[in-house]
């Protein structure tokens, strides 16, 4: 209890710092570093942008684009500062300003804010999307049961999802090899503070450790975990190979995120302005997938060129193993989010099933 509450203080006091620069009728820079002197004589918008990565990382390379997009758009008229993660607090304070009107725009991921909207949670179960990732972007994109259902249930916690998109698979490191379930026996493997997560790693044997992703790097160095999960370009980013022995290409699971608005602050903008920020959403959709596959294309490069972590590949029959024992994580995703939450994952199987 007394943690909530000082998280809740924190969010209030980022609030008021943010609410000191908010500014309805200009900002500071266009994103490309000019002087925003061309606005056509209507009213100008300066918001603030938060994600949860590093500056550079793929989260960031997203954002920028994403933010010029809205300033060509509107000729000069919005500019968005961005904030990575850190500069406003850890990725749950950023969703708590986001709800709380602090700032305009996040990335807010599942396995963040699995404690906010516990539906959200499906999306860290295993072996649950295609292996395709044409088809995982086609669900992200047109899937009733995400787009509308689930999209409700953030409503409701005052969040606006405007596009779910990913990062790619989901890979592991590790002080020892992880080939089987039985590697996973008490192993503390860090991630992130989602319910779900934790027990998507429990129903290999493990002993999940959630922690803040600025916290993981020191953590493996000292040995308080052994083990995490990210997308390859977080491992590479971050160096977490490193401080770990193995890297396994599980592909287990796809590091999901969304790009979301305060729901109040979108509604309160002119038509003009909702289309801009539409259209944004809409061109991003491709982009996003175009992004993820030059970064990650390139990351396993660089920690090969620079480390001799060793990189191993489930074969078939281990993966097999690996899915068999995750189905009992969906049994407790059910349980855990009620009936709602239960609907909405059998609609989404359905539709994933509807693409073969």
């Amino acid at each position: 209890m007394l943690r909530k509450k000082n998280a809740s203080i924190i969010g209030l006091v980022l609030v008021a710092l943010l609410a000191l620069s908010a500014c309805g009728g200009g900002g500071e820079a266009a994103p490309d570093g000019g002087d925003n002197g061309d606005t056509n004589g209507g009213e100008t918008y300066q918001w603030r942008f938060a994600h949860e990565e590093y500056n550079d990382s793929m989260q960031d390379v997203y954002v920028k684009e994403f933010v010029q997009r809205l300033y060509d758009k509107s000729e000069g008229r919005i500019t968005v500062d961005v904030y990575p993660v850190g500069q406003i607090g850890d990725a749950t304070q950023q969703a708590e300003l986001l709800q709380n009107g602090g700032i305009e725009l996040a990335i807010v991921s599942p396995g963040n804010t699995g404690t906010i909207v516990p539906e959200n949670q499906l999306f860290s179960l295993h072996f649950l999307f295609p292996n395709e990732m044409d088809k995982t972007m086609e669900v992200l994109w047109t899937s009733r049961a995400l787009n509308e259902v689930l999209a409700e249930k953030y409503l409701e916690k005052n969040i606006k999802v405007l596009a779910y998109w990913q990062e790619g698979p989901m890979q592991w490191t590790s002080n020892k090899p992880l080939r089987s379930p039985a590697d996973f026996t008490g192993l503390k493997f860090r991630t992130m503070p989602s319910p779900m997560i934790v027990a998507a790693y429990a129903a290999y044997g493990a002993n999940p450790t959630p922690l803040p992703y600025l916290e993981v790097y020191s953590a493996l160095q000292l040995n308080m975990v052994e083990g995490q999960e990210n997308p390859i370009s977080a491992i590479e980013e971050s160096k977490f190979y490193e401080v770990q022995n193995y890297l396994t290409e599980a592909n287990s699971n796809i590091y999901f995120t969304a790009t979301c608005m305060n729901p109040a602050f979108f509604d309160s903008l002119p038509a003009d302005i909702q289309n801009i920020i539409l259209e944004v959403v809409e061109e991003m959709h491709p982009r996003s997938a175009e992004i993820v596959a030059e970064i990650n294309d390139a990351a396993l490069d660089k920690i090969l060129a620079v480390s001799d972590i060793e990189v191993q590949q489930l074969t078939e029959t281990e993966r097999g193993a690996f899915r068999e024992a995750a189905m009992a994580a969906y049994d407790e995703y059910k349980r855990m989010v009620g009936d709602d939450g239960a609907a909405i994952l059998d609609m989404l199987i359905e539709e994933i099933a509807a693409l073969d």
